[in-house]
């Protein structure tokens, strides 16, 4: 299956980064206002979705124009733009979800954004944060880290410690260690190769890309 795209609402740094982020077969969502950045790509979306609040209505007549489908829901509701794109998606079929611009601007925002990746809901969907600077996703038993040596990787425990960490390729090893919530041990370690790993044998951490080699 191929993977869905979503541009939320959010900060982009530089458009030129997410390029690179894109592949062809995407099926480019809009989750609300991240329509402006889509078409800032010159890109088409397949779907727009949310209750349309933040979108121009020079960007709403684009995607009208454009025959892309529109999926309004009412200004009262319980969920945010993103979940109900994320919740869309999933009705497709995607498992494989990019989530661009869904950093940066009001805090609320990105921390809900972020924690929506631990919905029960949404166990079956592998999320990945980008926005060509930063790379985020959520780090369960093994994961691996593609960038340059120089980047920055942080680890985050969410829902309580993580036990039983391991790294491999970075400047700071952990070997079978715990990372407590409250304590920021697990922050600015450095890649000293172009791929790096993490292990944990109990917990989950949100792992933090940061690319120094553009």
């Amino acid at each position: 299956m191929n993977r869905a795209v979503i541009f939320a609402n959010g900060i982009v740094r530089d458009y030129g980064l997410i390029f690179p982020c894109l592949q062809s077969r995407d099926f480019i969502m809009a989750a609300d206002g991240g329509l402006k950045h889509i078409h800032r790509l010159k890109l088409k979306p397949a779907l727009v979705i949310g209750d349309l609040d933040s979108i121009s209505a020079s960007d709403l007549d684009i995607a009208e124009f454009q025959k892309t489908e529109i999926v309004q829901f009412d200004k009262d509701k319980n969920e945010t733009d993103l979940e109900l794109a994320i919740r869309a998606a999933m009705e497709r079929g995607y498992r494989e979800i990019l989530v661009v611009a869904g950093l940066g601007g009001r805090l609320d925002q990105t921390m809900a954004n972020i924690l929506l990746m631990l919905h029960p809901d949404f166990r079956k969907c592998s999320f990945t944060f980008d926005d060509g600077v930063e790379e985020v996703f959520l780090a369960r038993k093994l994961v691996e880290i593609q960038g340059n040596p120089g980047d920055l990787v942080s680890l985050v425990p969410l829902q309580g410690d993580c036990v039983g960490v391991r790294t491999e390729n970075l400047k700071y090893p952990l070997h079978d260690e715990t990372l407590i919530q409250y304590k920021t041990r697990g922050i600015s370690n450095e890649m000293t190769a172009m791929r790096a790993t993490v292990s944990i044998s109990k917990g989950v951490a949100l792992c933090i890309h940061t690319r120094k080699s553009l």
